[in-house]
């Protein structure tokens, strides 16, 4: 069997006033890693890392983009992050933390600090299709099965 073609990672910096224990489950709220660690910063800071070697781990926020039916700002968002193979996009940290989804641009759109999604795979594009399709009255136009790792 060949190795997976997919990775997605997930990062979320635990400041030195939040309880890691907390950041862990903001982002175990919306993905559902292979493994989970943490990192030290230094000065307190830790960094929550969270790794799956399939696109299975982002079906969590599959079905929570649709529940909270934002699909289309997902989709900008999402495509806006697609560089050289990589997707790239961020939620805010205490919104996954009560198990909702809010994407946020930039790091500072998010007071402590954004969880930040790293997905590796041969066609980011379709990732996002699968994720996020285009949607006519808030409804998708279509439903692509997860890609292929």
């Amino acid at each position: 069997m060949l190795p997976s073609l997919a990775r997605v990672r997930v990062e979320a910096e635990a400041r030195p006033t939040e309880d890691v224990e907390r950041v862990k489950r903001a982002i175990l709220n919306v993905f559902a890693p292979d493994r989970i660690w943490v990192e030290d910063l230094g000065r307190d800071y830790r960094l929550v890392v969270a790794e799956s070697y399939s696109l299975r781990g982002l079906l969590r926020l599959h079905e929570r983009l649709r529940r909270e039916r934002i699909l289309d700002a997902a989709r900008g968002y999402m495509l806006r992050g697609i560089d050289q193979g990589v997707l790239v996009f961020r939620l805010n940290k205490q919104a996954a933390y009560v198990g909702r989804v809010s994407l946020v641009d930039m790091d500072a759109e998010a007071a402590l600090g954004p969880i930040t999604f790293i997905v590796e795979h041969r066609d980011p594009r379709a990732v996002v299709d699968w994720l996020a399709p285009p949607t006519r009255m808030g409804r998708p136009l279509y439903e692509n099965p997860m890609p292929e790792d």
